[in-house]
């Protein structure tokens, strides 16, 4: 299975769609009635959010709040695959310079944005679909792709040179949050009765991959049709998400409904990926989640992967396992699970799901 060099058919930029100001969308980009926001139930009470975890206090020396932290983070990981953290060490000056970077890059005229254009075999650059199947329906969002992480993937030119901090916020960033997910598998093994290091160590050690996509959903002005990104689990190991701090868009699915996350100030929005679940043996859940588009508003977020050694191996650490509790999939290196996801595109939990040993 080798994926293509190029797409399957013209690429179209959805901002370019939008500010059009076309008033009805194309074809292309309608979903199945089933697959519309409005198909399945909704949550977007003011009560209801993911789990928000505050870490100021968790390396302080009251043992028993450490304790409580790690409580809610286990519990998070078990039953929601999401959460937001707090006072988690990133400066909030970065978080929102991060941001608004971004968007000044999506307000740059389109033929400085064309020199980034990418293509499906690697996805680095900027892009406007993902999958490669001929006729699929679209997402209505742009994006741009880049990696921190193998240094021998990490190419600074082929990030943007405008605008002229980017490159200088962008290495910041990557840092940082490189960090801050090294620190968090730490609390995840030892939430699996692991010493610290294991789930790192199944990762590939500090041999890791990182990358950065950034998400850009016009408006759009028939919402209810369309999905700025399609229902998926993550593929990767932890992701890390910063969400536009004024337009809510990102669903996380709870049983049979879907439930719009409400973001905290400076939080990020951590969710469970394929690997971590595959290495926990399904203990520690990736959940399907999507995102909707407005009609009167743009929204940019960027979603940071942390993911394991793209070459080796991942399976359900051994120390986990028992008689009772056998392996529930059976090995995959990422490259090879990553070109699966490249080539099908968004679907929901099946990619996951399918990986189980028969």
């Amino acid at each position: 299975m080798n994926c293509p060099v190029d797409w399957p058919e013209p690429i179209v930029r959805v901002q370019s769609l939008s500010e059009s100001e076309v008033p009805v969308i194309p074809d292309r980009y309608i979903k199945p009635p089933l697959e519309r926001p409005t198909a399945a139930k909704q949550t977007d009470a003011s009560d209801v959010n993911i789990p928000i975890i505050d870490l100021q206090r968790l390396d302080g020396d009251d043992h028993d709040l450490r304790a409580t932290i790690l409580g809610q983070i286990s519990e998070a990981c078990r039953k929601w695959g999401f959460f937001q953290i707090l006072n988690h060490g990133v400066n909030p000056q970065l978080l929102d310079r991060a941001r608004e970077v971004w968007r000044e890059f999506f307000h740059l005229p389109m033929e400085i944005k064309h020199v980034y254009a990418n293509s499906p075999k690697t996805y680095e650059g900027y892009g406007s679909r993902l999958g490669v199947e001929k006729g699929a329906i679209l997402d209505w969002s742009d994006y741009y792709y880049l990696h921190y992480l193998p240094l021998s993937l990490k190419d600074c030119n082929k990030w943007p040179a405008l605008p002229a901090d980017c490159r200088e916020v962008l290495d910041e960033y990557g840092r940082e949050l490189v960090k801050l997910c090294g620190r968090l598998m730490k609390l995840l093994s030892i939430n699996l009765g692991l010493e610290e290091d294991v789930l790192q160590n199944a990762f590939g050690g500090q041999n890791i991959g990182a990358c950065l996509r950034v998400n850009f959903y016009p408006k759009c002005p028939q919402p209810d049709l369309a999905l700025g990104l399609s229902s998926h689990s993550d593929p990767g190991g932890m992701t890390l998400l910063l969400p536009d701090h004024q337009v809510p868009g990102l669903q996380v699915r709870r049983e049979d409904e879907w439930i719009t996350v409400k973001p905290a100030p400076h939080a990020f929005i951590v969710n469970i990926g394929d690997q971590i679940q595959v290495i926990s043996n399904a203990i520690y859940k990736s959940v399907e989640h999507r995102v909707i588009v407005n009609a009167a508003k743009e929204r940019v977020s960027l979603a940071f992967f942390y993911n394991p050694k793209s070459d080796i191996p991942i399976e359900p650490v051994k120390e986990l396992l028992a008689p009772d509790k056998p392996a529930l999939y059976a090995p995959m290196t990422f490259d090879e699970y990553r070109l699966f996801i490249r080539m099908r595109g968004p679907r929901g939990k099946s990619q996951v799901d399918s990986l189980k040993s028969r």
